[in-house]
């Protein structure tokens, strides 16, 4: 299949993943673990998604390898490999708050971020109704319209952000904050980074910043911002685990780097 052909069926399952989604939190939502810490929740809706997704892949591509946030996975014997997450966002989910998505990317090369290269990927936001998708060399798009980044303005950049769950990063976290506020017009703080990724993506943020993301996190949400024009970049640095990740345009997201790398 084309990097295309491949977008098109993740669009596909996506889109009934997130209907699944839907249904299961109207009808109320059981916590089924706690993951990293007590704040790092996990429901059963998580794994039916994820469950679901991967027997579409089985039915459809069963020698593909899948690496998923609930289940795990391996390489496969094709050499292309799914990168899932159910729903991104969870704490959202739970919480009712409808700010999450399913992502799923399409890489080939291995279930190393650092060695993969990304085919298609997207990000669906069920309650909004947006399918953010790509294919790599063919561009963009939300709900078939081609997106492309923005750059800041004169008042700054609209950034984002997230926060790892575990408290003993939180000083860390909010020093950085207070590194790239002097060129933020204001920070956004949405609870699901393969969202902000398709926003970068869209125009609708200016960048994006965030330590400690897993690569179902970013996979189909840095091919989005690639796609548009824009800058996905993990710098290397001694803090494996807490590695930081940029988005935005290249300008930007230098600026970015020499704030929070260079100034720490």
């Amino acid at each position: 299949m084309t990097a295309a052909e491949l977008r098109d069926l993740a669009i596909e399952i996506a889109r009934e993943a997130g209907e699944l989604a839907q249904r299961r939190r109207a009808e109320g939502v059981s916590i089924a673990a706690s993951k990293s810490s007590l704040a790092d929740i996990v429901t059963e809706a998580d794994r039916e998604v994820e469950a679901l997704i991967r027997a579409r892949l089985n039915a459809e591509r069963p020698g593909d390898g899948f690496l998923g946030e609930e289940s795990g996975g391996g390489d496969g014997s094709t050499g292309i490999t799914w990168v899932v997450d159910p729903i991104d966002g969870t704490v959202n989910y739970a919480s009712g708050i409808p700010l999450y998505a399913v992502s799923i990317a399409v890489v080939e090369g291995g279930s190393d971020p650092d060695r993969w290269t990304a085919l298609a990927g997207v990000v669906q936001s069920p309650v909004v109704g947006e399918t953010f998708s790509a294919a790599r060399g063919e561009g963009a798009f939300r709900n078939g319209e081609r997106l492309r980044i923005a750059e800041p303005g004169p008042a700054g950049a609209l950034l984002a952000t997230g926060f790892g769950y575990d408290p003993s990063t939180h000083a860390g976290d909010l020093a950085t904050v207070g590194r790239v506020m002097p060129i933020a017009r204001d920070l956004r703080r949405g609870g699901s980074a393969a969202t902000d990724l398709a926003y970068v993506a869209a125009g609708r943020l200016d960048g994006y910043f965030e330590r400690g993301l897993s690569p179902w996190d970013y996979a189909a949400g840095a091919l989005l911002v690639q796609e548009a024009g824009g800058v996905f970049l993990r710098p290397e640095g001694p803090d494996v685990v807490r590695r930081l990740n940029l988005a935005g345009g290249a300008e930007l997201v230098a600026e970015l780097r020499r704030r929070i790398l260079d100034a720490a």
